[in-house]
């Protein structure tokens, strides 16, 4: 269960509308597996650490793309197309 209450995978869920929102669960996911990496490290389970690795390079592309600042706001940063 992550810190939004819902147990479904982060896949299986929509991602919100919000840009603050939907950084907020892709750190939120990051979180969740880094701590199921630790867990597995420590079991020793070696194929689903594999699995949680590539996750956790997954999510942190995609809280990378989240973070970085909208085109839009740009644009109105620079009003002559610079």
């Amino acid at each position: 269960m992550n810190a939004h209450g819902d147990a479904r995978a982060p896949l299986e869920r929509v991602m919100p509308e919000g840009a603050a929102a939907r950084l907020d669960a892709a750190c939120d996911t990051l979180a969740a597996l880094r701590n199921e990496q630790r867990r597995l490290e420590r079991l020793g389970f070696e194929t689903p650490l594999a699995r949680c690795h590539e996750q956790v390079r997954y999510w942190s592309f995609v809280a990378g793309l989240l973070s970085l600042p909208e085109r839009n706001a740009a644009a109105r940063a620079f009003p002559g197309g610079r």
